[in-house]
């Protein structure tokens, strides 16, 4: 009966190898600033052994993400390698528009505007009173 020893890797580098950030450098500093939580726990030191069965949370580009670790690997390799390596547990959120109603970018066209002024109240947009 000999229990193996769980495959561990350093917490910056499978951030990295997972291509969750661009360098280990950025990955680590993320970690450092204490932006990372390992089992719910926030963790302050790059050099934190993670291995399979870890959830990781972490917020990146404004979103909070929560990582379930699935493999250590062993490179940093192409983008389905290293999606190979984890499953996402994050929440799907639905976004909502910031104009909601439009679906048209930029500038509105004469038939928009014209809509927006009755909307407001004013009945006929061409009168001159």
């Amino acid at each position: 009966m000999t229990d193996a020893p769980r495959p561990t890797i350093r917490l910056d580098k499978w951030l990295w190898h997972a291509r969750f950030f661009k360098s280990r450098s950025i990955a680590s500093g993320v970690v450092t600033g204490g932006k990372v939580r390992v089992g719910g726990n926030p963790v302050s030191k790059p050099a934190r052994a993670v291995g399979p069965g870890d959830v990781l949370t972490f917020v990146q580009a404004d979103v909070a993400r929560v990582i379930r670790i699935l493999d250590c690997g062993t490179r940093r390799g192409p983008a389905p390698e290293a999606q190979a390596l984890y499953e996402d547990l994050t929440p799907v959120t639905v976004s909502v528009p910031q104009t909601p109603g439009s679906d048209r970018k930029g500038r509105p066209t004469k038939k928009d505007r014209r809509d927006m002024m009755t909307q407001r109240g004013m009945d006929d947009p061409f009168t001159l009173e």
